[in-house]
Order: structure tokens, then sequence, then C-alpha cells
């Protein structure tokens, strides 16, 4: 049996419990008909090398690409992640629940809390530090591990930022591509 960190028990718990019970934000665009501007881009052949902060007046959305699939590719999975360390940084529960929602379901049946309950406590364990940095954090696609083309693991140490994230503190995460986007499993 590994042992694992609170955040990443809280992580898997999280999001299997989201997955399950946050649906897709819905913004004012999108109850009036009108075309959201927030979908992020579904750049198959780039990274994140240089990552914008959010607004903080406009929470990008958790849809990927609307109706189309989000990327089957290494860099689908990073910029999925990399949406996942953001929101974590700005301590947004619907998005990170989303991305996190399979893992978070696994750790809900193991006993944990719905994801939301859950990952209000990781919040309370992330430094305020910690939190700005993981706003613009990026993954360096040099150091993460394909098991297949639909299973990636995001070791800690892949994290970029502007604070050094160990094990401990971030955990690592696999994600797998589930229902046409990268979840969070494990």
């Amino acid at each position: 049996m590994r042992v694992r960190t609170m955040a990443s028990v809280a992580v898997s718990a999280c999001v299997a419990l989201v997955a399950c019970a946050c649906g897709p934000e819905k913004t004012k665009a999108d109850t009036e008909g009108k075309p959201s501007q927030s979908a992020p881009s579904t750049r198959a052949d780039e990274t994140s090398a240089t990552p914008s902060a959010p607004s903080r007046t406009e929470k990008p959305s958790v849809e990927p690409t609307g109706d189309r699939p989000a990327p089957r590719t290494q860099a689908g999975a990073i910029q999925r992640y990399e949406q996942y360390l953001h929101a974590l940084g700005r301590e947004d529960i619907d998005t990170v629940c989303e991305v996190a929602g399979p893992g978070a379901k696994k750790a809900q049946d193991e006993g944990l809390g719905p994801c939301t309950s859950t990952f209000a406590v990781v919040f309370q364990m992330i430094s305020p530090v910690q939190k700005k940095a993981l706003r613009t954090a990026t993954v360096d696609p040099q150091r993460i591990i394909v098991r297949t083309p639909d299973k990636i693991d995001m070791p800690a140490e892949a994290v970029r930022a502007s604070v050094t994230f160990s094990e401990s503190e971030l955990g690592n995460s696999t994600l797998e591509y589930l229902k046409n986007d990268w979840y969070i499993t494990d």
C-alpha cells in the first residue's frame, strides 16, 4: 500500500465527487445564447510555455472546446492539468472538482467526503505564496510519464512555478482520457 499525501487523497476524492455532482459551468453568455469567449485553446502541438493568468472577474470555462472533444494528446493532458493547477491556486472549487472528478469519486468511495468539502480543507493547507505560484504554473513535458496514449502521469517534479512543490505538498497525479477529455483519476 503506498502512502498518499493529504492533497493527492483529497484530489482523488474530489475529482470523482465533483464529476458526478457538478455539471459544466454556465456563464452569463451561455444562458443568453451568446458564445462564451472563455474556452481554452486546443493547440495539440504546443504546451503552455507562457501562461496567462485569468482575470478575477471572468472564470475560465471548464468545457475544453464546447461540443468538440479535447485533444487526445500529451499537450492536451498538460493543458488540462495546468487548468487544474491554476484553479487550485484561485480556489476555484468548480473547476478543481470537475477536472479531478473520477479521482475524487474513488477517494469518496474509500471514505473521504465529497470533493467540495475535501478541497475546502486542501485550500486551507496551501499557503498564499503557493496559491499565487499555482495560478501561473506550467508543466514540463519532458518530466511527464506517458503510460499509454490515454493515461499520463504528472509528477510533482514536472510542475514549474515560482515556488518548488514537493511530492508531499502537491502529490503526483494520473490523468486519463475519458468521455472526450482528460481527468485526474489518481
